[in-house]
């Protein structure tokens, strides 16, 4: 079904403190996080390599419904929460499995865990065959699918996409990993005062630790594992959260530009991970992403960076767009919703691949001063404030100015030997001294 390599990786502890100061600098309108050095985004390449779910084939989409108590009943013969409810809870789900005691015991490491819930599902399922064995298998899919890949908060597990394994045939021809990243867009939209994000918060890390190394919140192990979540361990602070906040968005406002890992993945050996192969044709394109009623872009023309190209300037349209949900309490139950009408052309644009990114950029110098113009000293969020960007750079281009000029002059003063003109040039020295000894934003020097 294409949940092998996901379901081997091991349990990577949340950095909790990361994944907040990652969410705090995220910006809803261009779905990217913003830093000193531009924007950033997790893409479909990044979820393939990292989770080994496929991030190929059909969209995770379909018909939401007012109630999912038939579907429920019907498929996995348990309740949900109530009758208007797309939700079940998580422990009755597990005990429906013979697993009702997840928790990890005391001193029990992570391979005995899974051994020990292994051995009790097995225990459960031995006798059963035939239907009571699909719909054993459907329960356990709705476990993996409804609380680690398209996770939510506390103990109930959404039935969204239970639809989808009525035919369990072709539940392996789904994009899980795109619907993976469309749910994790939605939760970092939510307001920065809610701590944390729903969904598969490890991609987060991960992301982070190949892509800026030097915050050093990852600890490397297990050299060429795959997926390569499996190489990572977390890096534990006994520092309070709100210290260890602040403490990386300082560390992320100083992050000098070459420090910045735009290609981590170059020279990763692919014949070792075939979903990556499969998942290629989706790689480096402007493309919407799909989750059932959350539908989202993926702006990959914002980290043109990460395909090796230069960065080119990108303008948003702020248009509401009739399709999108009026509030965050909207899950798509107060009506039947047929997405696969309401979206059909987010949903055609998934099933050409989006949109190539190419970038004619000589550099990323337009980008840069477009950037600093839009959002200023918004990029930084630590106690030290280095300063407004578009000031600074601004700054930069006046300094640049000024060397021109005295270049000219002094190959005037070589020519006609004016004397004269050779003062005038010791005179814009001085000055380009003066403007150099002034205090500057040492994070933008890289510009």
């Amino acid at each position: 079904m294409g949940f092998g390599p996901f379901l081997r990786l091991e349990e990577l502890a949340p950095d909790v403190a990361l994944i907040q100061a990652l969410k705090e600098r995220w910006d809803p309108e261009c779905h990217a996080f913003l830093f000193p050095w531009g924007h950033m985004v997790p893409t479909l390449e990044d979820v393939v390599r990292i989770t080994g779910l496929r991030v190929d084939g059909q969209a995770v989409t379909g018909t939401t419904y007012t109630s999912y108590q038939e579907p429920v009943e019907r498929l996995l013969r348990l309740e949900v929460r109530g009758e208007r409810s797309s939700l079940v809870q998580q422990t009755a789900l597990q005990a429906s499995l013979g697993v009702a005691s997840a928790r990890r015991q005391t001193s029990e490491g992570q391979a005995e865990h899974m051994e020990r819930m292994t051995d009790d599902a097995r225990a459960a399922m031995a006798d059963e065959e035939g239907e009571a064995a699909d719909r054993d298998l459907r329960r356990f899919l709705m476990l993996v699918i409804g609380k680690l890949i398209l996770g939510t908060r506390g103990d109930p597990v959404s039935c969204r996409c239970l639809p989808l394994l009525e035919d369990l045939s072709r539940v392996g021809n789904y994009a899980w990993g795109a619907a993976l990243l469309a749910h994790l867009f939605d939760s970092l939209d939510t307001s920065s005062r809610v701590t944390g994000v729903a969904g598969f918060f490890p991609l987060l890390q991960v992301w982070v630790y190949y892509h800026l190394p030097s915050l050093g919140r990852g600890v490397a192990r297990r050299r060429g594992a795959v997926p390569l979540l499996q190489r990572w361990r977390f890096c534990r602070d006994e520092r309070s959260l709100r210290r260890q906040v602040t403490m990386i968005h300082d560390a992320m406002d100083t992050i000098p530009f070459g420090h910045v890992q735009w290609t981590p993945y170059v020279g990763e050996d692919d014949a070792t991970q075939p979903w990556v192969e499969r998942g290629r044709p989706y790689f480096g394109r402007d493309i919407w992403l799909h989750c059932y009623n959350t539908v989202v872009p993926l702006h990959h023309r914002l980290v043109a960076r990460t395909l090796g190209l230069h960065q080119a300037v990108v303008e948003f349209s702020t248009r509401q767009r009739s399709w999108e949900r009026p509030g965050r309490s909207f899950r798509g139950i107060q009506q039947v919703t047929d997405w696969t009408v309401r979206v059909r052309e987010q949903l055609d644009d998934w099933e050409r691949r989006g949109k190539e990114v190419a970038s004619e950029a000589a550099s990323d110098e337009d980008y840069y001063r477009a950037y600093a113009r839009r959002y200023g000293a918004q990029v930084y969020r630590g106690t030290r404030r280095p300063g407004v960007l578009h000031s600074t750079i601004q700054q930069r281009d006046d300094l640049q100015a000024v060397v021109d000029q005295l270049r000219g002059e002094l190959e005037r003063a070589q020519q006609m030997g004016a004397r004269r003109l050779l003062f005038r040039g010791m005179e814009l020295w001085i000055l380009v001294f003066l403007l150099l000894s002034r205090p500057r934003d040492r994070s933008l020097t890289s510009f």
